[in-house]
């Protein structure tokens, strides 16, 4: 079978007769490449009967996929419309030169030999990542430990779920996810601890919404320093100090001992360590934890009670948890709870890591970590080495854990690593010290990079680039956070000259003289080797185990369908929950408490330094945006980088809502330099919703997008010593205000080169809108139209007007290109804000009216077009039309769904719309009515 599989389901006749002339419909069913949900997608597929040309039209969340049961979110929802091949890197550079296959892979095989035979195999190092599939992961393992011979293999998942990892094999011997989505549904307590899965993980928290419309008596609580939209569902929300978890989990093991809530017989027959876990918690009384987390005792008291009286918890967890100094004992002290009342193994209970990334847990199970074996085998197990190297008959394997990748930048800085192979991954704007980051990789000998996008923040740095396919073309496997594999299918064929990474790894590998090893012709022939390396030697002491699949024809792997491992002679047809018999997978078979002691962040806060830098996700937005920043359906709810900030502490500043301020940390500061890019400003956003003394900003922006909104150069080095997990949810840092005179909106039919921004501007951020772009600026200098005339020298005709009123000095520009209204910019002293649908409106037209031109002039549009801050993505409805129907008598979210649509789609605005209802709701009686049903719910 040729690598590019049939698609799975043949379009019924019905379709086909509905079809236009000489197409013939057919359904691929695949699954979503964002967060670690994995939810199964449909996608109505019409191929050209002539020239057989396929066409993505239609599509739908799978209604038989038991992550997701026909549910997408609003990013999911999207993927056709982000899934152009503008931007899309297609033919392999060297130098930015382009060059066939066979010299791209020539050039990389014989780089790193000359590096490997000249410095040793620790010389070089692969950077990989939770995007590639399961085959990719493997073969890029396998290549570096097993023939080139070192562990210096590590994976961005490194920055998300390595600290769960740490605590779950500390734990039960394993990294082993107990819980499975339905445990959710069926608890009677769900605690999310730094996790805002409404945003993060939007298709499980509308199972859960769902799950307390059916019992109400669920409760609901939320353990984070932000009031967030997950927070709109929780019945008590824990506004904990940043890092104090521990001490919270803690004082929650020591209360259970008091209130006789102990399984003692679980305890004694499936746990070992209680005691010391125990005594070491005895100092965090309901008070002490109080004071240390910095919350109301009333708060801890209820959340402990709550824990205390529930018979099925799930704890769900997530990088507020993880990425921190101490994130493998935050996790610990969760499961320590877990363990001391036996809510674990059973259904509606366990400590569930949600995974960040589509494919994290596929990674884990190849070995994609630096201090793992494949097959979740260990590298400082001698039993373990000798066994994996048995199965791929390799000439090495390593008998030393790897750099993980805080330690794999630090030695290609310091000169030791030579080589470094980035595979879909964008560490510039996602590893911690940005500017440590920039300096290492133009320092390295050979920087190589895989990707599907031509422009990135690391590709700028590339010395090679390998194009690679992209979602709707890649064919194999990913794991989602419960443990259950489905399958990504190839549904185009791949665009230009892109290769799968497998293939491209393969060639690399063969070229560079491992023929033997590499000679896969499709990804089914990866995946039962994988999977017959799981079951090697296999007698039930290692819990990842896919030896069922081994066996699996072509065919079947085409036509496979979602299932959870464990799958084995005992368990044929998956697991869903791990532990059900009180068996662990540590020497005595019993889980271990672990002794945990709350640990302060590595940097805190100074005089110099008052605040505490949080970061996190936004709704709309994946990653660093290279696919859902190209489409303005997901940039329009928000549009660029803001700084949450509590009132209280601007006032304190002199800042005021929409005011520019400079960050800066002691990292930042070792990097500082003048040039544009080097800092971080960007506009603030009052939030009460934040705790005093503690800001947030999202993580997804970077220099290909603005010009000072990536936050990553803030962060330091920190790390968890032993998961090496970098503290990317803490760095203190200084705001200081920037006082631009000038402020302006550009929107251009086309795009504005990066030089003439920072040239024009001292900050700028780019965002797509439906017909062009749209630039925020703002400037200490006056940007005169005889400047943009001569850097916009294609437009014939300019339109300019200047006034003042009480908001003080405004001039607005407008410019014709062959007739047709091109470009228009909006300066003031005062930030303006255009309504982004009235000049897309504007941009359609043909010609301009003159009373168009005239409210171009004058800065004011349609009253029609005044709908405020985009809520709802997938309808287009903006705040204002909401507040409206509000005060019109829509007083639920239902409601509002009724009248306008919004909230009835993907549900991922939901929150929000609550919130507003909230916030504008002419009738009192809603409020109190909210307060009657969730009596413990505070910190709102």
């Amino acid at each position: 079978m040729s690598e590019q599989t049939l698609l799975s389901l043949t379009a019924t006749d019905a379709e086909k007769a509905t079809s236009p002339c000489g197409l013939s419909p057919q359904l691929a069913k695949t699954t979503c490449p964002y967060c670690g949900v994995g939810c199964g997608v449909d996608i109505r597929v019409e191929t050209d009967d002539i020239s057989k040309e396929r066409n993505l039209t239609q599509l739908k969340g799978t209604a038989d996929h038991p992550a997701n049961l026909g549910r997408l979110c609003v990013k999911g929802s999207k993927l056709l419309e982000t899934n152009s091949l503008d931007g899309r890197l297609l033919n392999p550079t060297i130098n930015n030169r382009t060059v066939s296959w066979q010299e791209a892979t020539q050039h990389v095989a014989t780089k790193f030999k000359q590096i490997i035979e000249q410095y040793g195999p620790g010389s070089v190092a692969f950077y990989v990542s939770g995007q590639l599939l399961t085959e990719d992961y493997y073969v890029a393992n396998k290549l570096m430990k097993g023939y080139i011979g070192t562990a210096n293999i590590d994976t961005n998942s490194r920055l998300c779920m390595s600290s769960a990892v740490s605590a779950y094999k500390r734990a039960f011997g394993a990294d082993a996810v107990p819980c499975n989505y339905e445990d959710l549904e069926c608890a009677d307590l769900i605690v999310f601890i730094g996790s805002n899965a409404a945003w993060t993980h939007p298709v499980l928290f509308q199972r859960i919404e769902q799950a307390k419309k059916r019992n109400p008596d669920i409760k609901i609580v939320l353990i984070d320093p932000r009031q967030t939209g997950t927070g709109e569902l929780a019945d008590l929300h824990l506004a904990i100090k940043s890092g104090t978890d521990t001490a919270l989990f803690n004082g929650l093991l020591q209360y259970l001992k008091q209130q006789d809530s102990l399984d003692q017989q679980f305890i004694e027959a499936s746990t070992q360590g209680f005691d010391a876990a125990l005594e070491n918690a005895k100092e965090w009384s309901v008070e002490r934890v109080s004071e240390f987390c910095d919350i109301p005792q009333e708060d801890v008291e209820a959340f402990y009670s709550l824990y205390a009286k529930s018979q099925r918890t799930v704890s769900a967890y997530t990088m507020g948890v993880n990425q921190s100094s101490s994130g493998t004992d935050k996790a610990n002290s969760i499961i320590n709870c877990h363990l001391a009342t036996g809510k674990i193994g059973k259904e509606g209970c366990g400590p569930f890591s949600l995974t960040g990334q589509p494919n994290a847990m596929g990674g884990r199970e190849v070995g994609g970590l630096a201090n793992m074996l494949a097959a979740h085998m260990d590298i400082d197990n001698p039993e373990h080495r000798a066994l994996v190297q048995s199965y791929w008959q390799s000439p090495a394997i390593p008998s030393q854990t790897g750099l993980k990748a805080v330690d794999m930048f630090d030695e290609i800085q310091q000169g030791k690593i030579k080589a470094i192979w980035i595979m879909a991954t964008n560490p510039v704007v996602s590893m911690p010290n940005r500017g440590k980051i920039e300096s290492a990789l133009k320092k390295c000998e050979f920087v190589v990079v895989s990707d599907c996008v031509a422009k990135n923040d690391t590709l700028a740095l590339a010395d090679v680039a390998l194009p690679a396919t992209g979602w709707s073309e890649k064919n194999g496997t990913v794991t989602n956070s419960e443990r259950r594999i489905s399958r990504q299918r190839g549904i185009l064929p791949p665009p230009g000259q892109t290769k799968h990474d497998w293939q491209i790894i393969c060639d690399v590998a063969k070229a560079m003289g491992y023929e033997k090893g590499f000679n896969y012709l499709h990804p089914a022939e990866i995946f039962r080797e994988h999977a017959g390396l799981t079951g090697f030697k296999n007698t039930g002491d290692r819990a990842l185990d896919l030896s069922t699949l081994q066996s699996l024809s072509d065919e079947e792997y085409n036509n496979f369908k979602p299932v959870q491992w464990p799958l084995n002679a005992q368990n044929p047809k998956g697991t869903a929950r791990l532990f059900t018999d009180g068996k662990f997978y540590t020497a005595s078979e019993k889980a271990h408490f672990i002794v945990t002691q709350p640990k302060a962040p590595e940097i805190v806060v100074s005089s110099e330094f008052p605040f505490v830098l949080n970061s996190g996700r936004i709704r709309d937005q994946w990653h660093t945006m290279t696919r859902t920043g190209k489409t303005a359906e997901l940039t329009g709810h928000i549009d660029r980088a803001f700084l949450h900030m509590h009132p209280l502490d601007a006032e304190r500043q002199g800042i005021c809502e929409g005011d520019f301020v400079e960050l800066m940390s002691s990292s930042s500061e070792m990097h500082n330099d003048t040039r544009t890019g080097s800092k971080v400003i960007m506009p603030v956003k009052l939030q009460t919703q934040q705790r005093r003394g503690e800001l947030f900003a999202p993580i997804h922006w970077s220099a290909t997008n603005s010009s000072s909104s990536a936050i990553a150069r803030l962060y330091s080095d920190a790390k968890d010593p032993l998961s090496g997990q970098p503290e990317l949810k803490h760095t203190p840092v200084k705001v200081e205000l920037c006082n631009f005179a000038h402020h302006g909106q550009l929107f251009i039919r086309g795009s504005v080169p990066h030089h003439l921004l920072n040239r024009l501007a001292g900050y700028w951020s780019s965002v797509p809108i439906e017909e062009g772009n749209l630039v925020y600026f703002a400037s200490d200098n006056e940007i005169l139209v005889s400047e943009l005339h001569m850097n916009f020298p294609l437009y014939t005709e300019w339109f300019s007007s200047q006034h003042s009123n009480e908001l003080g000095n405004e001039r607005n520009v407008f410019a014709l290109r062959e007739g047709r209204f091109d470009l228009a910019i909006f300066l003031g002293s005062i930030a303006p804000k255009m309504d982004v649908n009235w000049i897309n409106s504007l941009f359609k037209q043909t010609d301009l009216l003159d009373e168009q031109k005239s409210a171009l002039l004058r800065a004011m549009p349609d009253p029609a077009f005044a709908q405020g801050r985009l809520i709802c993505s997938c309808f287009k409805v903006g705040e204002n039309t909401i507040v409206d129907a509000i005060k019109q008598g829509c007083s639920s979210v239902d409601k509002l769904g009724e009248k306008l649509k919004c909230g009835t789609n993907c549900g991922s605005c939901k929150t929000e719309l609550k919130q507003l209802v909230s916030s504008h709701s002419v009738n009192e009686s809603v409020t109190i009515l909210d307060a009657e049903l969730n009596p413990l719910k505070t910190g709102t």
